[in-house]
């Protein structure tokens, strides 16, 4: 009897332990397997479109080699793609950490503005202010007003029910008008310009460049410390921390987090609050480390590229980290693309979009790379 019952026993515990490792394979397959094999995927369909519109295929060759190239192919390329990622990263960290709680954040794009808005008014406000202070009081400016800024659609949700993605939509549609109205006010407004266009920030008040001394026009700056410190904050936040793991509860099921007794309304603002804290902090990164000062289209849509970057990275920090590296190489490996090859930049854009198409449908890139991932086993054994 006593034998039956430990063999039982151990049958349980071997399944329990399959059950674990397919669920651990099927999560790896998901946050891994998938979007590598989307990326792989839109660039076939990306090279398809290329000869379908008259490109021929040494073009074609000779233009992935120039993406390849102008992405990882020399330091002054590796520079370019890790100082596009950085804005893209730190937009992105906040849209993911927004969709695992179940908030469909699509502000960044006017949270990042109104963030480099901020940190640039405060960089020049204050010039005497000594460097590495006016540094990072100028971030902690575009992190609070983003923060702030995206606490209005918060407030919205949790007070009358707003939908967040209606919210968040008409917000950005204001931070462009905000944006433009500010920089024609005489105290912001470049002195001797008729543009809107801010003062310059102060040389205290920017991201020190890492690769100047190699060469002066390499662009990479410090915000590559700020954007790795940001992915391990918003992992540890998400993974390790109290209110992170309401985060995820409310995203999972909202219904059941307010049974356990956490304040579902509390849990909207406090997400859209940190989510827009670091679309904030992308701008301001932008402003201080890459352009100096503030103009009506600085964001360059980063913010909404941001969306199809949380998306590929399944909301997962090192995934979004990932992600944002991949953009930033298509990004500045585009523009040698269009040198090198004479293929249109709006190649780029439209690999992109074919990423997010193969990102929102995972059973499709199952069903056309089968051999790349495990077969489910029947009744979920």
């Amino acid at each position: 009897m006593t034998s039956t019952i430990a063999k039982r026993e151990l049958d349980d515990a071997g399944r329990k332990l399959l059950v674990r490792a397919t669920q651990g394979r099927e999560n790896f397959e998901d946050l891994v397997i998938v979007p590598i094999f989307a990326v792989v995927a839109a660039l076939v369909l990306g090279a398809l479109i290329m000869l379908a519109t008259g490109v021929d295929i040494a073009t074609i060759g000779k233009s992935f080699v120039a993406l390849a190239v102008g992405s990882f192919g020399s330091l002054n390329a590796v520079s370019e793609t890790l100082t596009a990622a950085i804005p893209l990263v730190l937009a992105g960290l906040g849209l993911g950490l927004g969709f695992r709680a179940g908030l469909f954040n699509i502000g960044a794009e006017g949270q990042l503005l109104m963030g480099g808005m901020a940190a640039a008014i405060f960089s020049f406000s204050f010039p005497g202010l000594p460097f590495p202070v006016l540094m990072l009081l100028s971030l902690t400016a575009g992190a609070v007003i983003g923060a702030l800024y995206a606490s209005i659609a918060g407030i919205l949700k949790a007070t009358t029910g707003a939908h967040e993605v209606i919210s968040t939509i008409m917000l950005n549609l204001t931070s462009f008008q905000i944006l433009v109205y500010l920089l024609r006010q005489p105290y912001i407004q470049k002195e001797g310009r008729s543009d809107p266009i801010s003062k310059s920030v102060p040389d205290a008040g920017r991201l020190p460049q890492l690769l100047d001394w190699i060469d002066p026009n390499m662009r990479l700056h410090a915000g590559l410390f700020l954007m790795l410190i940001a992915v391990a904050f918003v992992w540890w936040l998400l993974f390790r921390s109290k209110i992170g793991f309401a985060f995820r509860a409310s995203g999972a099921n909202p219904d059941a987090a307010r049974y356990a007794g956490m304040k579902s309304g509390l849990i909207v603002v406090a997400a859209m609050a940190t989510a827009g804290a670091l679309a904030g902090l992308a701008g301001a990164a932008q402003v201080q480390g890459v352009l100096g000062r503030a103009s009506p289209g600085f964001s360059a849509g980063i913010g909404f590229d941001a969306i199809a970057l949380a998306l590929l990275g399944r909301s997962h920090p090192v995934g979004i980290l990932f992600a944002g590296i991949l953009f930033g190489g298509l990004e500045a490996g585009g523009r040698q693309m269009q040198v090198d090859a004479g293929v249109s930049i709006d190649l780029i854009a439209i690999i992109q979009a074919l990423i997010i198409v193969f990102i929102a449908a995972p059973l499709l890139v199952r069903a056309i790379f089968p051999w790349g991932f495990t077969r489910a086993t029947k009744g979920g054994k």
